[in-house]
């Protein structure tokens, strides 16, 4: 009977052997599994936010980002492009780390839950903005510093018009109506949440001729709960499966039916030089190229759909659909 040797006695082998013939030992047995890095879970952070909710506030906030960008094109006369970076969920004590001092601040309050949120622009982006608005060039990265009163009233109106953009943006998922309050240099007097409060930070990268600056948004989750709760009910409104399909699609036909739609009748064309028009008087013939017994054109949308008579109708003028014209596919 073969002798079982223990992991000690293979051990002590292994140690004397020289280095070609432990590995070959080592391949013999097979390839060892790499052990797993543990990744360590911070239980203090709840995801108040899921993946579903993040994706939709990144879409409400890439339409901001166009839109508000075309408005700075025509303002700066030059090209800008906004573009989200990220949309994270942290505490609010980590993003008051995260903004370099000194910044700027712009706080609004969202009305309808009497909330504070934050507007972060960079120093630079905003110094690039007042040299544009003043007629100069911007060239070159701008040196942080902070915005005095003059150049907080130059850019006063844009940032009252990027809100508002914020706030037609949000309307695809809720209605609410942002405020403009205050402005501030350091984030230590922002206080818009408990430091312990979890935000959801809207990262934006904002591109004005060849220099790139950040811009941020943040909101506090507990003033957006009942946008939250919304979208909630349209996820899982969404997973339930369609009843009454045959109902809704009776309902929208039968809408569809009730539709006016504008249908022009042309009676006849016919060409005339200038010379002729200006002496137009009341009684003159003008000859059509439709024959007294020809169909005329009954135009929908702009295009020939059916061909007709005219006459009386009721003691109103008419037109007799004899034909109507059906489009050819322009497949082969």
């Amino acid at each position: 009977m073969p002798e079982i040797l223990s992991k000690q006695e293979i051990d002590t082998l292994l140690t004397g052997m020289s280095a070609e013939q432990r590995a070959a030992a080592e391949s013999s047995t097979g390839p060892r599994t790499p052990e797993k890095e543990a990744i360590t879970f911070d239980f203090r952070l709840p995801h108040r936010l899921s993946k579903n909710q993040l994706r939709t506030f990144q879409a409400v906030h890439e339409g901001f980002g166009e839109t508000f960008s075309s408005y700075l094109v025509s303002r700066l006369q030059t090209s800008v492009s906004i573009a989200v970076a990220s949309v994270d969920q942290l505490f609010y004590s980590e993003y008051v780390l995260s903004i370099t001092s000194p910044s700027s601040f712009y706080v609004f309050r969202i009305l309808e839950s009497d909330a504070l949120a934050v507007l972060e622009v960079s120093p630079p982006l905003l110094l690039a903005m007042v040299e544009h608005l003043m007629g100069g060039v911007a060239e070159g990265e701008k040196t942080a510093r902070p915005i005095t009163k003059i150049e907080q009233s130059i850019v006063r109106g844009i940032i009252q018009y990027a809100l508002s953009d914020v706030q037609r943006a949000w309307k695809t998922v809720a209605e609410l109506t942002f405020k403009f309050e205050r402005y501030e240099m350091e984030g230590d007097f922002v206080q818009i949440a408990p430091s312990s409060e979890i935000v959801m930070v809207v990262s934006f990268d904002v591109t004005v001729g060849t220099q790139k600056y950040q811009m941020s948004l943040c909101f506090p989750t507990f003033a957006l709960e009942k946008v939250l709760a919304k979208l909630n009910m349209q996820h899982f409104s969404g997973m339930t499966p369609a009843k009454g399909q045959g109902d809704k699609q009776s309902l929208v036909m039968r809408q569809i039916g009730e539709t006016a739609v504008e249908t022009v009748a042309v009676l006849g064309e016919t060409a005339i030089t200038v010379r002729e028009l200006l002496h137009l008087e009341p009684g003159d013939i003008l000859r059509s190229n439709i024959p007294l017994t020809g169909d005329v054109q009954v135009q929908i949308g702009g295009k020939t759909r059916a061909l007709g008579r005219p006459g009386i109708s009721k003691g109103k003028m008419a037109v007799k659909v004899s034909k109507v014209l059906r489009e050819q596919s322009s497949g082969a």
